[in-house]
């Protein structure tokens, strides 16, 4: 028997994660997305690709647009007649595609371009996106084989079982125009691989790719819950989308301080700093203790008019950036940023625990 020897396998550190944004907010194509993550192929293996678009749907950019997979006729009865008796669809289809090798048997996959119905928001007597965000949470939660994957407004998500750049070929992304592209590519390794699992994962605007594993998933899912929200399916990073939505939309933090809540320091480090700092940062930790997430992690969060990168703060997982005249950059490794830009004006590593907030110039968030 032929005996494997380290070093002659190659054992990736799990998953890419990528990002370009326009600086100005001007929309492009996803060739380049696709580019960028498919030179990471091989941290990927084939279990699950995606990616999230931002201003794709400027004709419908004051309705809600609902990405949904459904494994059944019942399922997809079930979630039309609770759309209907809580929005005014303006328009719904099937999800455009085309045969690719690499995608298997998919669900069938809808959208729906929505506005809430008045008569039942006002009842509701909260804003608009609550009432979006616990509808979402209902489907999910409620109807069996129905999965809203994206609800947020002049955005989508799009994923699927296989490898990112069949992904992309599979949805047509290069007829896409958006500002900013986030991309995933999977290489799960304690969680099932199916298209609901697939990254990236969204409540309203929010999305969230992520190259890791949340040790502390249990925790933080037990705390999201008990403010209402339901982790539904199957992996450890749903979880940190909601703990953005609470922070930031429900609890009203900047995305700094919520990213700093996230990837807190350790105490420490905190016990060093001045007295305004270590109070603050005291404070937060003592108070969003449940909101801390443990394990080795990257995470680019996409929102309408910008983004974030977050490394967690032992920084156990590669993020590079870059910046050029029009779009900063973002990937797993700089290979996948030079790909497609290849003389930056500026390059650099995205450290531990230490946010990089980026918001577009003239797109309201």
């Amino acid at each position: 028997m032929v005996q494997t020897k380290e070093g002659q396998i190659r054992i990736p550190s799990g998953c890419a994660i990528a990002a370009i944004m326009d600086k100005r907010g001007r929309t492009f194509t996803g060739d380049d997305i696709i580019k960028s993550i498919a030179l990471m192929h091989d941290r990927s293996n084939g279990l699950g690709g995606g990616f999230a678009a931002y201003g794709i749907y400027p004709e419908y950019r004051e309705c809600f647009a609902f990405h949904v997979f459904y494994d059944s006729e019942a399922a997809k009865a079930a979630t039309e007649e609770f759309l209907n008796a809580h929005y005014d669809i303006q328009m719904c289809g099937v999800i455009p595609t085309t045969p690719t090798k690499g995608i298997g048997k998919s669900p069938k996959i809808w959208r729906y371009f929505a506005t809430p119905n008045r008569i039942k928001l006002d009842a509701f007597a909260y804003a608009e996106e609550e009432y979006t965000a616990q509808c979402v949470i209902k489907i999910n939660d409620h109807i069996d084989g129905a999965y809203v994957f994206s609800s947020g407004k002049n955005m989508g998500a799009f994923k699927a079982v296989g490898y990112p750049e069949d992904v992309g070929e599979y949805y047509m992304l290069p007829s896409y125009k958006a500002y900013l592209w986030t991309a995933h590519g999977r290489f799960p390794t304690n969680t099932p691989g199916w298209w609901g699992g697939a990254h990236p994962f969204t409540l309203l605007d929010w999305s969230i790719v992520h190259n890791g594993e949340i040790s502390s998933y249990d925790a933080n899912r037990r705390y999201v819950e008990m403010f209402g929200y339901k982790c539904s399916l199957q992996t450890d990073t749903e979880v940190i989308t909601y703990l953005f939505d609470l922070l930031v939309r429900k609890h009203g933090l900047s995305l700094e301080t919520a990213a700093t809540v996230l990837a807190a320091p350790d105490w420490d480090v905190i016990d060093k700093l001045c007295d305004v700092d270590k109070q603050r940062l005291t404070a937060l930790r003592a108070t969003y203790s449940g909101a801390l997430v443990n394990g080795p992690f990257s995470v680019i969060l996409g929102f309408n008019g910008g983004l974030v990168a977050l490394n967690d703060r032992l920084k156990l997982r590669a993020l590079m950036a870059a910046e050029d005249k029009d779009k900063y950059y973002f990937a797993s490794e700089e290979s996948a940023i030079r790909v497609v830009c290849p003389n930056p004006d500026r390059v650099w590593s995205v450290g531990g625990g230490e946010p990089v907030v980026l918001k577009i110039k003239g797109v309201s968030v």
